[in-house]
């Protein structure tokens, strides 16, 4: 994978950090699962991504989470026949070209903007209530 491949709505395999994880401790996310580069921020020492994990557990209904339809599913390169969210209320911070956690293959798929690019300005309006998890 290119660092080009981390782009807005790349869908990546990703170890990903949940917060109830890291406030045990934990530093290592448990298995690599697809996640969504959902903002990539320039920074002068390396670019920043904020990465939205994709589960298959139905999140609860207090959640800010999406199904993903089956058309995005198959442009993101995830199984059409299994039900998935986007979790849009935690995320993680990570940085490109010095992550461990970032799985070097090339990009899984890449979801639509017009899937996308509105949830993540939702993500934008609601950003406050988030919860981040730095890997920097």
């Amino acid at each position: 994978m290119t660092r080009d491949d981390l782009r807005t709505g790349a869908v990546i395999r990703y170890q990903f950090l949940w917060s109830h994880e890291a406030g045990r401790g934990e530093t290592e996310g448990r298995k690599p699962r697809p996640a969504a580069v959902g903002v990539r921020i320039p920074r002068q020492s390396g670019d920043v991504l904020l990465l939205f994990p994709i589960t298959t557990k139905r999140p609860l209904e207090t959640r800010f989470a999406v199904e993903v339809p089956e058309t995005e599913k198959h442009r993101a390169g995830l199984d059409a026949l299994t039900r998935c969210w986007l979790i849009l209320d935690e995320y993680n911070e990570d940085a490109v070209g010095r992550s461990f956690y970032i799985d070097p293959s090339p990009p899984l798929g890449h979801f639509s903007k017009a899937f996308f690019l509105p949830l993540i300005k939702q993500f934008v309006a609601r950003a406050r209530k988030a919860t981040r998890v730095s890997r920097l």
